[in-house]
């Protein structure tokens, strides 16, 4: 998460929120900000919301499927992270993340499915 800027601050079983200060540092040959940072940011923030909402179980949340759209290409300036749980159940969650600029623009959008697991 810090290798990706992600600052986090909220997490929840069924919320996650954050943001992530873009810089050149994230930026793709081509001068804009990689799509990687955002599929990361997804990951990241589901991930968190999905294994509080198990961690009571002893259990923790991996993902099994990131599906991340790019919509609006950066150069630099916030994004906000904010990720929802869908479906919560026995083995398996998915999550609803958006990521905004600023003005509000989505900016990317993605879901991740998630096993829940007996953490190694």
């Amino acid at each position: 998460m810090e290798a990706c800027g992600l600052v986090v601050n909220e997490v929840s079983p069924t919320h996650v929120t954050g943001w992530i200060d873009l810089t050149a540092d994230f930026h793709q040959p081509f001068g804009i900000v990689h799509g990687g940072v955002y599929a990361s940011a997804v990951e990241s923030a589901a991930s968190m919301g999905a294994t509080a909402a198990v961690s009571d179980k002893g259990l923790i949340a991996v993902g099994v499927n990131n599906n991340t759209n790019f919509l609006r290409s950066m150069t630099e300036g916030r994004v906000i992270i904010e990720a929802r749980a869908i479906s919560q159940s026995r083995t398996q969650q998915l999550w609803e993340v958006e990521i905004t600029d600023e003005q509000d623009r989505l900016v990317a959008t993605g879901q991740l499915r998630l096993q829940n697991v007996t953490p190694r």
